[in-house]
């Protein structure tokens, strides 16, 4: 390696001091000379310059100390007090530093477990909340109760008696465990008048036209042709329930025997008339309700007391939709 490389791998206070040697080597160098031709001038008390500048003592560059050789010296307490000063205060930065940097993550690592806790606690309020909650609206449970909520069919009365009132009742026997449900039974409210609710009934083959009433109990069919609340409306897929008497109120349904399949029955609302067509007719027990059951399609089942003055059973005549027309179609 040459005396430029050399060079180049100084810093810039090597420079300064391998500068700072060559001009005293100059500088002694002309004492020296100026000594030899006698023009120094000594000063008693006073060493020469030459003797002065020799005491310093020539450190050549790659002698210079390092920055390890520093630090080792500020343990020496004969050392600069400038040097101990420096070190101290780097290592009274570092362990602040230090210190920051730990306390930083002690941080971090405590606001972690604060927000997971936080949360924690959050999701089991919130649970508990939910769990109330789902527990104040669930539905109770809801008893089964049967499709048909009558134990005996419509229109049930005493036979009529010469210059008494009718009376309601059956003319018949009654299972005795049916005696306390019908004895129990009241009937449902009557439901708010509506355009879409049954109002006429017209069988032309017997000539009766009548208007229908909501509900089918005793005060109810005193009116004309009661519905059993709850059964189909007109058109509608289901079985729309009508019944009347036979022997009181009108004889209304008296001749329902007379009907055959192939006859029309036609059920009007307030805006639109439909007519059913007889399927079929029965003869049937008063507790024979299942003919009172809904269907999928639409359909009506007319029910009266029977035989004529006689009371004991049920006529039940079976009808399906056959076409649905305006109200004007239908009327006389």
């Amino acid at each position: 390696m040459n005396d430029k490389d050399k060079l180049d791998d100084l810093t810039v206070d090597e420079l300064e001091q391998l500068l700072y040697r060559k001009k005293r080597a100059q500088r002694l160098g002309r004492l020296r000379r100026l000594k030899g031709e006698g023009r120094l001038v000594e000063i008693n008390g006073h060493p020469p310059p030459i003797e002065l500048e020799s005491r310093a003592v020539d450190t050549p560059p790659e002698e210079l100390v390092s920055d390890d050789q520093e630090l080792d010296s500020a343990d020496d307490p004969s050392k600069k007090p400038g040097i101990m000063s420096r070190i101290q205060w780097r290592w009274v930065a570092n362990r602040f530093l230090l210190f920051i940097e730990i306390g930083t993550v002690v941080g971090l690592v405590v606001i972690a477990l604060l927000v997971w806790t936080t949360a924690r606690e959050l999701n089991q309020e919130i649970a508990v909340v939910q769990q109330t909650q789902t527990e104040s609206m669930a539905l109770p449970t809801i008893a089964p109760t049967p499709v048909i909520g009558v134990a005996i069919l419509p229109s049930g009365h005493k036979p009529p008696v010469e210059g008494r009132p009718p009376e309601p009742g059956e003319a018949g026997e009654i299972p005795a465990h049916l005696l306390p449900i019908i004895d129990a039974y009241v009937p449902p409210p009557i439901p708010t008048p509506g355009p879409e609710q049954a109002r006429r009934i017209q069988i032309p083959v017997i000539d009766v036209d009548k208007p229908i009433v909501q509900g089918d109990d005793w005060e109810q069919l005193k009116k004309g042709v009661g519905q059993h609340i709850g059964s189909s409306l007109p058109g509608q897929p289901g079985n729309l329930v009508l019944s009347a008497h036979n022997d009181i109120y009108g004889e209304i349904f008296r001749d329902l025997d007379e009907l055959k399949p192939g006859d029309e029955i036609i059920i009007s609302t307030e805006r639109q008339s439909y007519t059913y067509v007889v399927n079929d007719i029965d003869v049937v027990e008063p507790t024979e309700v299942s003919v009172m059951a809904p269907s999928e399609h639409a359909s009506t089942t007319l029910i009266s007391c029977y035989p004529y003055l006689v009371n004991n059973k049920r006529i039940v005549i079976f009808a399906d939709l056959a076409s649905a027309g305006s109200l004007s179609s239908t009327t006389s």
